[in-house]
């Protein structure tokens, strides 16, 4: 599974998400963007967060850097003024069958970074695509729409 980290929805902030929900906003929500995390589920709640913050036995640890955490325990502590560090909600999320990402990346599909925090939670939506393949190397004007394989 994956997260879109890049694409804000368009009518849908965190605080009016979290009064939806019951959980009364704090001034960390306020005009927060809820991010479309992907095309399956699109009714769950995904939160990728800094490795600072912990809900035992619900948060995933991607890496040192990356946490996951998809329960309403998050949300109120986010409010709350609590939770992580650094954090970015979303809705739904990408997904793959077995071998399929694999696949897809063998046949150049997709050009693969390291993760940055700095490019995850700081950078600005609109700018997160260029970032990513600048930390490559690549200029997004040096893509071809035509694939193949040396």
């Amino acid at each position: 599974m994956g997260l879109i980290v890049n694409k804000p929805t368009p009518n849908l902030r965190l605080d009016e998400m979290l009064q939806q929900l019951g959980i009364t906003p704090g001034p960390a929500s306020v005009g927060r963007p809820v991010h479309f995390g992907g095309p399956v589920e699109t009714g769950r709640g995904f939160v990728l967060h800094s490795a600072d913050y912990e809900v035992e036995g619900a948060t995933l640890k991607v890496d040192d850097a990356f946490s996951m955490t998809a329960t309403l325990d998050i949300l109120r502590d986010i409010a709350q003024g609590t939770g992580p560090a650094r954090w970015l909600a979303t809705l739904g999320y990408a997904g793959w069958g077995p071998g399929q990402l694999d696949h897809e990346i063998q046949m150049n599909g997709w050009l693969t970074c390291d993760a940055d925090p700095k490019i995850v939670f700081d950078t600005p939506d609109s700018e997160k695509w260029n970032a990513a393949l600048k930390s490559l190397g690549v200029d997004a004007v040096s893509l071809s729409a035509a694939a193949g394989r040396a």
